[in-house]
């Protein structure tokens, strides 16, 4: 691929990263704590592809100021053509996905991933649960609800009310889950974590809404079909449709 090509391309790239991290749709792909590594990046790609050009264009300007030789010149442009003839074709397919994901901003992983993954559950085996903090409904994530629930037996949840926010997707015995996709890294790694909902649950809830609960802990669970880890349960005392949120991740 020509210098000038590899600019546009590096040019494009560091565009989308920092569109992605301005629009805040970088939360996405990543964990939130990435951005200003995003940032650094599309600035780097972008100050390059710049750089490059430049360094390009005046070089170009240089030869056409110069006499040479036109027997030399027709020899080189024909050895350049076919050398490169089908590297810049492979080269220019890079394009393709920087531009999809310039122009498209693809939904976060959801349900169906959901559906077809383990509750990462086990993430929470080896952590400390101090007690929640004072007042009711108190508002933890789904991870660390399903982690008291499980490892300290609802100790740290007994006699307390809690505000838990995740979509739905179907669940066992007729009960709709409630899920979250928890990520390490990136959107690649993501995997679910799975609570149980019953008492006032509204019938008819669709898959994939997302909703936010309040309710109080309950000594029941699943057993996930996929890996089977368990699936603690809360008692719904209140459950409101909501938008999906802007960082639809946990971590």
């Amino acid at each position: 691929m020509r210098r000038d090509a590899q600019a546009v391309l590096l040019l494009l790239v560091g565009g989308t990263l920092l569109k992605i991290s301005l629009a805040g749709t970088y939360v996405r792909y990543v964990k939130a704590g990435q951005l200003p590594l995003l940032l650094a990046a599309g600035v780097v790609l972008v100050a390059v592809a710049v750089v490059t050009l430049i360094a390009e264009l005046r070089a170009r300007s240089t030869v056409d100021d110069h006499a040479v030789d036109d027997h030399a010149v027709d020899d080189h442009a024909a050895d350049d053509h076919d050398h490169h003839h089908g590297e810049s074709r492979v080269g220019w397919l890079l394009v393709v996905p920087a531009l999809a994901l310039l122009l498209f901003a693809p939904p976060a992983v959801g349900a169906f991933q959901a559906n077809r993954n383990g509750t990462a559950l086990s993430a929470q085996a080896d952590t400390d649960y101090p007690p929640l903090p004072a007042g009711d409904p108190v508002t933890i994530s789904l991870l660390d609800y399903a982690g008291r629930a499980v490892f300290d037996h609802g100790n740290s949840l007994a006699g307390r009310t809690v505000r838990l926010t995740g979509f739905i997707i179907p669940g066992a015995g007729g009960h709709p889950y409630l899920a979250r996709m928890i990520v390490a890294c990136c959107a690649a790694d993501a995997r679910p974590v799975k609570v149980g909902l019953t008492g006032e649950v509204p019938v008819g809830l669709k898959q994939e809404q997302w909703v936010q609960v309040t309710g109080t802990w309950l000594d029941q669970a699943d057993h996930d079909a996929v890996n089977n880890e368990l699936i603690p349960y809360v008692a719904v005392n209140s459950l409101e449709e909501i938008a999906a949120p802007d960082n639809q991740y946990e971590s």
